[in-house]
């Protein structure tokens, strides 16, 4: 069957309504444009994201329904909580943002991966301008799990994530969501559900409310020092 599906003019950075976009493959909005920073903030403040495989032109989906995570309500099991008491894992803030953009890049075999060379340089730019934000964990002095994703407000929408050790990224996300949530954070946006996001307490909203969310919460400012360089404190007690 054929489908019709908008070329993005490389002159301009709007996008089609993400009411516009298909069905099946769900989400797929339009393609082409290009990865400049205006353009990739200009979707996410509209609620579409790019998302690619390597050969394929650029590809910026708006699926419906939309995973999210709360971090005022996120409640990690028992066994997490008791883990990282013995293992003590420590966790930073925007301590070396390029870093984890390429581990979630090479920590993956070439086709689990979509961070190919242009979306990781896209995405260490817009760390450079501000945008996009880290979490990293550490063992010792080594980095062994992390996650990245761009703030657009109160909302935080939320990229990659890789770990080296166990239970690595499910502890920085933890961390994330406590102090995402106290530095006025409301909303973290994962893209897509999958057993993983579920597992963690992730939720679905149907496009249109999360749009609507998004319209909201995108003009909300967190805490200015949400995203300062840092090291973060993790609350182990169960809320």
């Amino acid at each position: 069957m054929t489908i019709y599906l908008p070329e993005l003019a490389m002159d301009e950075y709007s996008f089609p309504p993400p009411y516009q976009a298909l069905d099946e493959p769900n989400g797929l909005l339009a393609f082409g444009g290009d990865l400049h920073p205006k353009r990739i903030i200009s979707a996410y403040q509209s609620g579409i994201f790019p998302w690619y495989s390597p050969g394929e032109p650029i590809l910026w989906w708006s699926p419906s329904p939309r995973a999210i995570l709360n971090p005022k309500t996120f409640n990690p099991a028992k066994s997490l909580r008791k883990f990282q008491r013995k293992a003590g894992y420590a966790i930073s803030m925007n301590q070396c943002t390029d870093k984890v953009i390429e581990l979630c890049s090479s920590t993956r075999t070439p086709s689990e991966t979509w961070l190919n060379p242009e979306m990781k340089r896209a995405y260490q730019q817009l760390s450079r301008l501000g945008y996009c934000h880290s979490i990293e964990v550490w063992q010792d002095a080594e980095i062994i799990g992390g996650l990245y994703g761009i703030q657009m407000g109160k909302i935080f929408c939320g990229e990659s994530m890789f770990s080296l050790k166990t239970n690595a990224s499910k502890i920085g996300l933890w961390a994330f969501c406590q102090h995402f949530y106290q530095h006025g954070g409301q909303l973290i946006d994962c893209q897509l559900m999958n057993p993983h996001l579920a597992s963690l307490g992730a939720e679905e909203l149907e496009r249109d409310l999360f749009i609507q969310t998004l319209s909201k919460l995108k003009y909300e400012e967190v805490d200015p020092n949400c995203y300062s360089p840092q090291w973060i404190l993790l609350n182990l007690s169960a809320d």
